[in-house]
């Protein structure tokens, strides 16, 4: 299964928000791993720039945009979009969207360049809140919605601490680079 991250980005934005595509080129290749571990699903990932134009003709990006465009890639295809907007309509607090094969969350943008750790808390968690919802809805996890949201709930108001990676995909609490959220309930 190829796993194909999106990072959209305006075209005026372009070169300040380098630095964010490549930690969503590190990502991916986090993922990679992390969703072998994790669900036991072996994936390939790919990550590209999806940049949209300025000016011409008026048309809302939004989910049922980003959706045609993933039909038109194929939707054999995981495509997974990071937005530079909310979704419109999500049933998920972490302000992303999922449905077979397809993922969105909004990618905040962050106040200063380099701060990986934004990137990191604000960014990452969300894509492992939606890649968990379809990796367990692949394996046919019963509940598989409420269980994501219960987590999700926990690290928001519990104090429940994500789990932190370095930059060689293993578990740390000194320099990590990637968060997700905790795993410790998702085992089958």
């Amino acid at each position: 299964m190829l796993l194909h991250f999106i990072f959209l980005v305006k075209e005026e934005e372009l070169e300040q928000r380098k630095w964010e595509f490549q930690y969503v080129e590190k990502m991916a290749n986090f993922y990679k791993t992390w969703i072998e571990k994790t669900f036991s699903q072996k994936v390939d990932v790919q990550s590209d720039e999806m940049i949209v134009r300025s000016g011409g003709r008026f048309r809302i990006l939004d989910t049922p945009v980003i959706m045609e465009d993933h039909v038109n890639r194929g939707e054999d295809i995981f495509h997974f979009y990071l937005t530079y907007f909310r979704p419109m309509w999500t049933d998920c607090t972490c302000e992303g969207y999922f449905a077979e094969n397809f993922g969105m969350a909004w990618w905040q943008k962050s106040p200063q360049k380099d701060d990986v750790n934004f990137l990191m808390e604000k960014n990452c968690t969300k894509v492992s809140h939606e890649l968990s919802h379809e990796f367990l809805r692949k394996a046919k996890y019963k509940n598989y919605k409420e269980l994501v949201h219960e987590i999700w709930d926990k690290h928001l108001f519990a104090a429940l601490p994500f789990e932190y990676y370095d930059a060689n995909n293993k578990k740390t609490e000194k320099d990590p680079l990637f968060a997700t959220l905790d795993t410790s309930s998702l085992k089958q």
